[in-house]
Order: structure tokens, then C-alpha cells, then sequence
């Protein structure tokens, strides 16, 4: 789950069958995405003239929009074309945050349900950093938790799903930590307040089960993918905090910083960064193959 929203610089929209200069305005007060939330949006890097996954981000954003009840107007491959034309523009050496994004325009008649025929659509492409490698974070618990499918539309990568993240943040910021480690409905770990999470014990990476709380994210699934090629045993499955607190090692992952250490979860200390280390180095080479 990326969280960063125009904090970049050098921004270029593809808005209205055009890329333009700058975080330009593509809302209007009356769109249904401005008033009653109907925004979803995906998030894909480009980095070291590198742009990992980008097909299967472009295909996300359009399951998220159908999720939502709003008809995608472009094909996932013609998303694809629009950023690789917008990473034109920009230098190989500078790291991207690509952004597609759809929202309702009109309401379905009726007011509450946005009109599923008449959806806006833009892209941003924001120059962000890439982090370091070392780049880490603390954690601790949070009050809020991740909703589920009957409460939200966690089946989807929606606007509307992030102020509950950011109270997340906003609590474990306030209790002197940098992000939060939320639960899922039944009390068990379900992912950071921004990102998926990976503990590792004995070896042995492992990372809470797909349930519908929170998005199995594609950064996931590439460290996954790389880490068995490698060798790495993995283990999706139910997770208790207190295994969060045994284990070895903590990292997190997502689109946005790829590997984040973890160096504390409350009063636990996490000394050993290994497999982050390796996921990062595995993720790297993999990207240079296929990216």
C-alpha cells in the first residue's frame, strides 16, 4: 500500500487525452470523487530507468475502479502506454512515483453511488527518491484496525480506505514510533499502517495470509516469488503479535520503498536485518532482468 500523496516534485498529469505540466486541478466540486469518496488509484516506481511490475499495477487500477462500481476507460495495456510516453520526459536517473487513478464524476441518479459510465481518469508522475538501503522504521500496535470486505472496499486500492491508515500513523507517531502494525478483524496481524509485513524466524520468512482486510500487495508477491527462487522457505499464514515479538527479524514491503527495516515493535528489538538485506538485493536484480 503506498502513502504518499504529492509530495513530489517535477509533476506531469496525463489528463483530458494529454500529458500536461505540473500537479494541475482535476476535480471539479460537484464530482461524486470529491465529495463522497469514489477514488481509487495505484502506485508503480521507476527508478535507475527501471519500472518493475508496471503492467501489473495498470491492471490493479482497473480492478480497483470496477471494484468501486466505476467502468474503466482505458485497456491496462493503453495505461501502460500513456506512463512509458510520460517517462519520456523525465531523465533515467530520476527515481518516479507513477500514480493512475480513476474517480466518479456523476452520481447514479439515486446520489449516493457514483455513475458507473461517466468516471474521470488521470495519471501523475511525481519525482520522489527512491530510500536508502538501510532505510528503517519502528512499529507499534494501534486501536484502529483493518476493516473488512462487509465494512469497506478493501478489495480495492481506494482513496476512501487511507484516512483510517493515517489515524494509524498518527496514533504511533504520538506514542513516539513511526508507523503502526494494525490487526484484522480477529485480532491478528494484518499489515503495517502503509505496507505489507514480513517476520522472519529461524530463517524462515513468513507473512500473514491473504483474507481480504488488506491488499496482498504486487511488491509482496514479487518478494515471495524471489525469495522461494532463492532458496528462502516462506509462509503465508495467520500471525499473532506475539510472534511478531519472537521473531527474529521485521521488515516491511511495498511499492513505494520496496524493503523497509524494522528495528522495533514496542519493547522488542530487532538486531538482525539479513533477509531484509537479501529480499532487497534479490528485488534489485530481478528488476534489472525484467523491469
Amino acid at each position: 500500500m503506498g502513502f504518499h500523496m504529492a509530495s513530489g516534485i517535477n509533476i506531469r498529469t496525463f489528463f483530458e487525452g494529454r500529458w500536461q505540466e505540473g500537479n494541475i486541478p482535476v476535480m471539479r466540486a460537484a464530482d461524486h470523487g470529491s465529495w463522497l469518496g469514489s477514488t481509487v488509484f495505484d502506485g508503480a516506481r521507476h527508478f535507475d530507468g527501471l519500472t518493475p511490475d508496471l503492467a501489473t499495477h495498470c491492471a490493479r487500477v482497473n480492478r480497483s475502479a470496477e471494484a468501486m462500481q466505476l467502468t474503466p476507460t482505458y485497456a491496462a495495456e493503453d495505461i501502460e502506454g500513456i506512463v512509458r510516453d510520460g517517462l519520456k520526459m523525465y531523465r533515467r536517473d530520476q527515481a518516479l512515483y507513477i500514480r493512475p487513478m480513476y474517480w466518479g464524476l456523476e452520481d447514479d441518479g439515486y446520489g449516493l453511488g457514483p455513475h458507473p459510465d461517466v468516471t474521470g481518469f488521470a495519471v501523475c508522475l511525481e519525482e520522489i527518491p527512491m530510500s536508502a538501503p538501510d532505510n528503517s522504521v519502528t512499529l507499534t500496535t494501534t486501536s484502529f484496525r483493518r476493516p473488512v470486505l462487509a465494512d469497506n472496499v478493501t478489495n480495492a486500492k481506494a482513496g476512501c480506505l487511507y484516512p483510517n491508515n493515517y489515524r494509524m500513523i498518527a496514533e504511533a507517531r504520538a506514542k513516539g514510533f513511526n508507523n503502526a502494525l494494525a490487526a484484522d478483524s480477529s485480532g491478528n496481524v494484518a499489515e503495517s499502517a502503509t505496507a505489507n509485513v514480513f517476520i522472519v524466524q529461524d530463517g524462515v520468512a513468513f507473512t500473514p495470509i491473504a483474507n481480504g482486510t488488506f491488499l496482498a500487495g504486487i511488491t509482496r508477491a514479487r518478494h515471495i516469488s524471489n525469495l522461494r527462487a532463492d532458496g528462502v522457505e516462506v509462509v503465508e499464514k495467520v500471525i499473532s503479535f506475539a510472534e511478531v515479538h519472537a521473531a527474529d527479524e521485521v521488515f516491511l514491503c511495498g511499492n513505494f520503498n520496496k524493503v523497509t527495516r524494522v528495528t522495533r515493535f514496542d519493547d522488542t528489538h530487532y538486531n538482525f536485518h539479513t533477509l531484509s538485506t537479501r529480499a532487497r538485493s534479490l528485488y534489485w536484480d530481478w528488476a534489472a532482468s525484467n523491469g
